[in-house]
C-alpha cells in the first residue's frame, strides 16, 4: 500500500477495484451511529458520493440514524470487500449535505424510490401490513403526472473524515493496517500492527 499523504486517493483506487467486481453492492457499507447516551447501532447501507470533503449517503432525517445523527453527530464506516480481502474504516463528523446537493440526487433516483421515500416512515413501527402499500398508492396518485419533489424530511449526510484505515488480508493474519489521521488539517499515516 502506498504512504503517501492523501487518503482519498486510495480509497478511490479500492473502490475502483470493487466497481470492477460483479459485486451486487460494490458501495455497500456498515454505518455506525450511537444516541445521545453513547448506545450504538449499525446498519448496512450504500455510499452515493465521495470527494475530498467526505462521503455521503441519503436517508429520512426522522429515522433512527437521523435522530442519532442529529444527537450525536459523528459515525464510523465500514467497508468490507471479502473478494479483495480489503476493508476501509472510515471515522469523522457528520453533517448535512446542502439543499442542492440532496435536491440534485433525489431528482436522479427512479420514481419509485422517490415515491418510496414520501410514503415510507422509516424506522416507524407500522400499525398494519397494509398501511405501506397504501401509503405509496396515495403519494403516486398525488404526483401523477408531475415531478416529485424532494420531501422535506428526507436528504444527505457527509461523513468528514478524522480517521481512515485501510486493511488488506495477509498470510497467517498478518494484515497489512495503513492508518490516517487528519490533524491541523493535514493527513498523517502510520503503519499498525495486525
Amino acid at each position: 500500500m502506498p504512504t503517501d499523504n492523501n487518503p482519498i486517493t486510495l480509497f478511490s483506487e479500492w473502490h475502483a477495484e470493487a466497481q470492477k467486481l460483479s459485486l451486487r453492492e460494490p458501495t455497500a457499507a456498515t454505518i455506525a451511529t450511537s444516541s445521545k447516551d453513547g448506545i450504538p447501532s449499525a446498519r448496512v447501507l450504500l455510499l452515493k458520493h465521495f470527494d475530498e470533503k467526505g462521503f455521503c449517503f441519503f436517508t429520512n432525517l426522522t429515522s433512527r440514524k437521523g435522530k442519532e445523527i442529529h444527537d450525536n453527530p459523528h459515525a464510523a464506516i465500514c467497508f468490507f470487500w471479502d473478494e479483495l480481502l480489503k476493508q476501509v474504516r472510515i471515522e469523522g463528523h457528520v453533517e448535512l449535505v446542502s439543499q442542492k446537493e440532496a435536491d440534485d440526487y433525489f431528482a436522479k433516483r427512479d420514481r419509485g424510490s422517490q415515491i418510496g421515500a414520501w410514503a415510507s416512515k422509516q424506522s416507524h413501527v407500522m400499525e398494519h401490513h397494509n398501511d405501506l402499500p397504501g401509503r405509496i398508492k396515495e403519494v403516486a396518485s398525488q404526483f401523477e403526472g408531475e415531478v416529485i419533489p424532494r420531501p422535506p424530511f428526507w436528504s444527505g449526510f457527509r461523513v468528514i473524515p478524522k480517521k481512515i484505515e485501510f486493511w488488506q488480508s495477509g498470510e497467517f493474519r498478518l494484515n497489512t493496517r495503513l492508518l490516517y489521521s487528519k490533524i491541523n488539517g493535514v493527513w498523517n499515516s502510520e503503519r499498525l500492527y495486525p
